[in-house]
This record gives structure tokens, C-alpha cells and sequence, in this order.
């Protein structure tokens, strides 16, 4: 019996058909006198993967934590991502070494059914369709842990330049408690020069050593991951590499990624020669270790100039601290005459930033070279001319030279709508610094990445195909070691012509892509990808330039359809779905305008880091925001499924599709009804995997999963629903 039970639990978690899972988990078995057992925890679960030129080695090690007061016998399930095969398993008990065996889906399917029925317990449906690797584990000490280990590699398609590689990190249902530290790290080789690496589901930290050479890496801590950790990368031999990705859902516009980044080494290109004009707040705010912290920033940035570049310095309390009349070369002599005068500096008086930026302007002259200023203030314009809407008609106006300002405020006492309008206004961003934060971290952090302007005054022609909503709305500069990602909607597919012009130092540049663009089933994360950069940028505009209901009404949609969370649009969860979008939209539309109000302090420093994040996001958001107090929030009652978002509304997990009076055809959980469903499509499997009361619209139907209905489903009811 428990053996039979063993090999049916051990099939039922085979991965998504479109994404491949690999993470191990242990089902335990309870011993005759206790019918159920508590779920086992995993201690730690960390991934060290190399791929070399498309060949991918993943090496898990895990650690499993048994609570319980016996020792247990379990099963470790494993699902083999498509085309994998398991190199080594390492797990010894009495010094002997345990073997595992591989299982086929078709075996799998019918396993997952029985446990199912036996265990009552939907979300292991997530995983039908997929192979899988298991092994008996025993024991697991009372009160102890075991350690498994395994190796397995896969050969990873490739795409006209674009590699995948998948790791599921979806273990959250399978812990009994937060895991301590969780980590993947990648390292990245191939023959062809690596392009862009980048991850839309987990903020990870990319190296990219050289051209052929990368390395990735994703760490927490105390963390329930909850989605699959998913990597991208592309190769070129092209200086600047341009790649697209594509998802279309029936006959609506589709949704473009479009991935920019030029080489590490520019074969024959001399480093295009800058201009930087550095303008530090030394007001009596910045006493002590402010101070300090950005005299050793700036000192950072000097030492890293190229030496085609040109720089000048003022320090700006009451009065201006010019460092040279002029911009000077970027020489060893003259870096270290900066150096002392960066030394000397104390901190004493108000905040003149009119006339620091003033300076700054009348220093970058008419120039083909990129011209960036670098303004670092903890707080208002004090003295001078304090109206900050003058500062910016000024800066509008002065700004001939088209300079880059970028600016970093902080504290809490900066006037966040004033320096993120500056920054937008100028063709850069701003960044802020907290008080448990470092100026020298972030700062020098920064720098690093623009101190080698690749191009400038960038923009993208995508020849025969429609877009529209690109988001950002005007291209970034691109910078040595860095890329850009690009959403948007496009009206229909197949071959164009991309084209990527842009200005280096004194020449233009032009770029020509032929690319066919098609969409792809493994890309739906892209719309709600999109919908966050879309998102992100309507809030922006409120907060920055008033309220307009008709933007109010939009954030509530795309809120809705996509299951992206914010301050302003929580409640979502909580609302019945059958509001009228409007009646929501007043609701956030009041909590928007209370909120956009304060523009300076600490709530007001969190939403201008949230919305930075949202308007410029490389991964889709998890279900958390800050609240009005700056506290991180989490939204329980909203998930997605492939391209749907369902709500938690009294216990039915309802599909935002779902609308008022749509034919529901009620389906009892566990019925014959139930299984003939999973059995037609694995799709609709990972949505019941949800839980035990489902509602999902299809097409002109709703089906409803539940306590009553249908026992069983002819032929032709299966067709209509499916």
C-alpha cells in the first residue's frame, strides 16, 4: 500500500508544458498510526549552474528540516526540465549511495489523479504534463534534516540570438515555513559575444566580465519564492545587439520586448570623450557623515574619467564654490587638484541650487560630446531663487547643450515632485538616498554605469510593423556594460526591418536589424510587463502634473486586468469585481491626490522610489507595495496564471475575465467531471491547481470548480468549454 502510495505521490508534480520547472521538494509519508504529518521545511536551497555556449550544468544542493517528533519516510520528486538528463544524485544512507529513477509523463498523469482524489489537495496539478526524477528518501530524522544533491544538464534552444534558461523557484506550498537563504548563480560562457542578460521575473545582479564572459547571481533570504527564477540571454557578433520578443493573444495587438546592449569591448572604437560638471550641496544640512560620505563618491567618480573627458566641480551653500572657471581635462595633474579641493570642503549655510545649476549651464557650451551634470542635494532651495517651478522654467530654457541631469536626493527632507521633475525634464533620473543607506555605495554605483557613453539621443524604427505605447516614451542613453529594455504593443507580426540610430561623440550612428517577429507561448510574461512600465508612467504623470480622471480610469484597468498592485489600487483585492471600473477609480483616484500631496518626507521619498521601479522595471512586480506610511504591504488575495489574474473574492478564486450573467457551468471538485478536464488541457489543470473553488471565463462560458455539479462530461461539453 505504501508503496504504491509512494510511487503516486512521487509522479505528481511534472512541470508547466511551456516553462520548465526543476525544483526538488519531499513528500512525506505518515507512519500507520498517524494519518497525516506536517509538511517538511527547506533549510537552505541554493543553485550553481554553468552554461557554456548553450550547454547548460545545474548543481542543486538542498537541505530538508523534519519538525516532526518521528522519523519519516518521503519521496524526493524532481521535475527534469524537456531534453534533460540527471548526471548525478547524491544522497547517502548507511554509507550507501540511494538510486533514483527517471518516470514518464504518461504514467505521471494517471498517478497525479489518484493522489489528488486520495489527498484532496489541488496544487499538484500545477505540475501535470511534465517527467520527472524521484527517489525514496529515509530517514529523515525526527527533528533533524537531509541533505540531497543533484546534477543534471540540458542543451538550451536558441532563437535568432535569444537563449532561455529556466529554473522553478516555486516552492512556497511546499515549505512549512520561510526558507533561510535561497540563492542561483549563474556563470555564462560562449564563443559568440554575449549581449544582453536579463531576467523579467527576479532582480538579479549581472557581471559582465567581457564579451564572452558573464555572470548572474539571485540571493535572499528568510523568503517564500513564488515564481520560477527565468534568464535570458543574447549573442551578436554586432557592436550594438538589438533583439525581440513577442506574445499576441487572439486577434488583439500583441506585446513587444525589445532588448538593447552594446558589447563590452568596442573593436576598434575609441571611448567617446564626455563632459561632467558635478554640483554638490555643502549647505549645513550635509555636516558630518553626509559629508564625508559624498566627498568619497565624487572622489570615485574623479578617479574614474576617462581621459578624453572634460569635468568642473561646484560646491553650492549660500554661495557658489567654482572649482575652475572653466571644464577642465580630465589629466592626473588636474583629477588631483580636484582631489584637494574636494577635500577642503566644509558645510555651512543654505541651498542655492538656482545658481549652481546656473553655473553648471553656462560651463557646457554648444558641443557634439555628451554632456552630463551630476547634482547631489539633502535638501529645498533655501537660497536664491526658492520657487522650484522657476527652476525648472529655467533649466528648461538654459539647458542649450541638452545635458543629462542626473540627481541623487538625500534624506527625507528633499522636495521629491521638484528633483524627479528635473531629472525627467533633462533626459535622466533620480535616485534616493535613505538615512540607513550609503551616498558612497549608491553614488559610486552610478557612475560606474555612465562612465562610458556609448550612444546618445537614441532612437528605434521598427520599419513595416505598427507600435504604439513604448514605454520608456524617449530611449535612455546606452552605456558601455549596459541595456535597455524596450515594451510596447504592435498590431501584427512576421518579418521588418529594426533600425537603431543614435549619436557617438561627433558621428551618427546607424544600425539595421532584420528581424521576424513572432509570438511565442514562453512570453507571456510580457504584458503584464508592460502594463507595469505603462502603469508606472500614468502615476508618474498625475503625481508630476495633476490628476486627470481619464488616467485614474486607465490604472484601475490595467490594474485589474494584469493583477499589479500599488498603493492605490490594494483595495482591488477587496472590491467586488462586478464594480463598475469608473466607481473604482474615484476611490483611487482620492487616495492619488491625498497621497501626491506630500512631496517631501519619508512617505513621500518611498513613492518616488516605488514609482521609479514601476516606470522602469525589467522584472514584473511581485504582489507587494508600500502603503501611505512607506511600510511594505502584501497582497494575498491575487494570482496569475499564464496571462490570467484571479482574485480571492469569498473563498472562489475568480478570473478577472469573468463578467456578471455569463453562463456558469458548475463542476464538482474530484468528480470524474474534474479529471476529464486536467486530462484535456494542462492549461486549465494549473488554473484549478489554484485551489478547491475555481471560477474561469472561457469564451462566452464561466466554468465554476466547487462543492456541487457535474459528476461527468460528454464529448461535446468538453469540446464546448475547451
Amino acid at each position: 500500500m505504501f508503496r504504491k502510495l509512494l510511487i503516486t505521490m512521487a509522479l505528481i508534480f511534472l512541470a508547466w508544458p511551456v516553462i520548465a520547472r526543476a525544483d526538488g521538494f519531499i513528500i512525506p509519508i505518515p507512519p500507520p498510526e498517524f494519518p497525516r504529518v506536517p509538511p517538511l521545511s527547506i533549510k537552505y536551497h541554493r543553485v550553481n549552474v554553468t552554461i557554456q555556449d548553450q550547454v547548460a550544468t545545474t548543481q542543486v544542493d538542498q537541505v530538508f528540516i523534519n519538525d516532526f517528533h518521528r522519523d519519516l519516510e518521503g519521496t524526493y520528486i524532481f521535475p527534469i526540465p524537456e531534453g534533460a538528463s540527471i548526471s548525478k544524485f547524491s544522497m547517502y544512507v548507511g554509507g550507501e549511495e540511494i538510486q533514483g529513477k527517471m518516470l514518464d509523463k504518461d504514467r505521471a498523469r494517471r498517478l497525479y489523479e489518484d493522489i489528488v482524489r486520495r489527498e484532496m489537495d489541488p496544487a499538484i496539478l500545477e505540475y501535470v504534463g511534465r517527467d520527472m526524477f524521484q527517489a525514496r528518501v529515509y530517514p529523515i530524522p525526527a527533528h533533524g534534516e537531509k541533505r540531497i544533491g543533484l546534477d543534471y544538464s540540458e542543451v538550451l534552444k536558441m532563437d535568432d540570438g535569444v537563449c532561455v534558461y529556466t529554473y522553478s523557484l516555486d516552492t512556497e506550498k511546499f515549505s512549512a515555513r520561510p526558507i533561510q537563504d535561497v540563492s542561483v548563480t549563474v556563470d555564462l560562457h560562449s564563443r559568440a559575444a554575449i549581449k544582453t542578460v536579463y531576467s523579467p521575473t527576479h532582480e538579479v545582479l549581472v557581471s559582465k566580465l567581457d564579451d564572452h564572459h558573464a555572470q548572474v547571481t539571485y540571493a535572499e533570504e528568510h523568503t517564500k519564492p513564488d515564481r520560477d527564477l527565468v534568464l535570458y540571454y543574447t549573442v551578436s557578433e554586432k557592436e550594438l545587439g538589438v533583439n525581440l520578443l513577442a506574445y499576441q493573444e487572439g486577434s488583439e495587438d500583441g506585446f513587444f520586448l525589445a532588448m538593447l546592449s552594446p558589447q563590452v569591448e568596442l573593436k576598434g572604437q575609441k571611448v567617446v570623450g564626455k563632459d561632467i560638471f558635478f554640483l554638490l550641496d555643502t549647505s549645513g544640512s550635509m555636516k558630518g557623515k553626509k559629508l564625508d560620505q559624498a566627498k568619497d563618491a565624487l572622489d570615485f567618480c574623479l578617479q574614474s574619467l576617462n581621459p578624453d573627458d572634460r569635468f568642473n566641480m561646484v560646491a553650492f551653500s549660500t554661495d557658489l564654490e567654482t572649482f575652475s572657471q572653466n571644464m577642465m581635462a580630465a589629466g592626473r595633474e588636474e583629477i588631483q587638484e580636484a582631489q584637494d579641493f574636494l577635500e577642503k570642503l566644509r558645510a555651512v549655510g543654505g541651498t542655492n541650487i538656482h545658481d549652481a545649476l546656473q553655473e553648471a549651464f553656462s560651463q557646457t557650451p554648444s558641443s557634439a560630446r555628451p554632456a552630463m551634470i551630476i547634482l547631489l542635494t539633502d535638501g529645498l532651495p533655501t537660497v536664491g531663487q526658492t520657487n522650484v517651478d522657476k527652476i525648472l522654467e529655467m533649466a528648461r530654457g538654459a539647458n542649450e547643450r541638452r545635458a543629462r541631469i542626473f540627481v541623487f536626493g538625500v534624506g527625507y527632507d528633499v522636495n521629491t515632485h521638484f528633483l524627479d521633475r528635473l531629472a525627467t525634464e533633462n533626459g535622466a533620473v533620480s535616485e534616493y538616498v535613505q538615512p540607513q543607506e550609503s551616498i558612497e555605495v549608491k553614488v559610486s554605483r552610478f557612475y560606474g554605469k555612465v562612465a562610458h557613453p556609448v550612444l546618445t539621443d537614441m532612437s528605434l524604427e521598427f520599419g513595416r510593423m505598427r507600435i504604439t505605447e513604448v514605454y520608456p516614451v524617449e530611449l535612455p542613453d546606452l552605456f558601455k556594460g549596459s541595456q535597455i529594455v524596450v515594451l510596447g504593443r504592435y498590431g501584427q507580426g512576421g518579418p521588418t526591418t529594426i533600425v537603431l540610430t543614435g549619436q557617438s561623440g561627433e558621428r551618427e550612428r546607424s544600425c539595421t536589424y532584420e528581424i521576424d517577429v513572432r509570438s511565442e507561448e514562453r512570453n507571456q510574461f510580457i504584458p503584464r510587463l508592460w502594463a507595469t512600465r505603462k502603469i508606472g508612467y500614468l502615476l508618474d504623470q498625475i503625481r508630476l502634473h495633476g490628476q486627470n480622471p481619464e488616467l485614474v480610469d486607465e490604472i484601475v484597468d490595467l490594474s485589474k486586468r494584469y493583477g499589479i498592485m500599488t498603493e492605490y489600487t490594494s483595495f482591488l483585492v477587496d472590491a467586488d469585481i462586478t464594480v463598475a471600473s469608473h466607481e473604482l477609480a474615484q476611490e483611487a483616484g482620492k487616495f492619488m491626490a491625498d497621497a501626491f500631496e506630500r512631496k517631501t518626507g519619508a512617505s513621500a521619498v518611498s513613492r518616488a522610489l516605488d514609482l521609479g521601479s514601476l516606470k522602469s522595471g525589467a522584472a514584473a512586480p511581485s504582489n507587494v507595495y508600500r502603503d501611505e506610511t512607506g511600510q511594505v504591504k502584501k497582497v494575498a488575495g491575487v494570482k496569475r496564471v499564464g496571462t490570467r489574474t484571479f482574485y480571492l473574492k469569498q473563498g472562489v478564486w475568480t478570473d478577472n475575465d469573468y463578467f456578471p450573467h455569463q453562463k456558469v457551468i458548475e463542476v464538482r471538485r474530484y468528480s470524474e467531471a474534474y479529471f476529464q478536464l486536467i486530462r484535456r488541457s494542462a492549461t486549465l489543470a494549473r488554473c484549478l491547481a489554484l485551489g478547491d473553488q475555481v471560477l474561469i471565463s472561457l469564451r462566452d462560458l464561466a466554468l465554476k470548480i466547487g462543492e456541487k455539479g457535474k459528476e461527468s462530461l460528454t464529448e461535446a461539453e468538453l469540446d464546448r468549454l475547451l
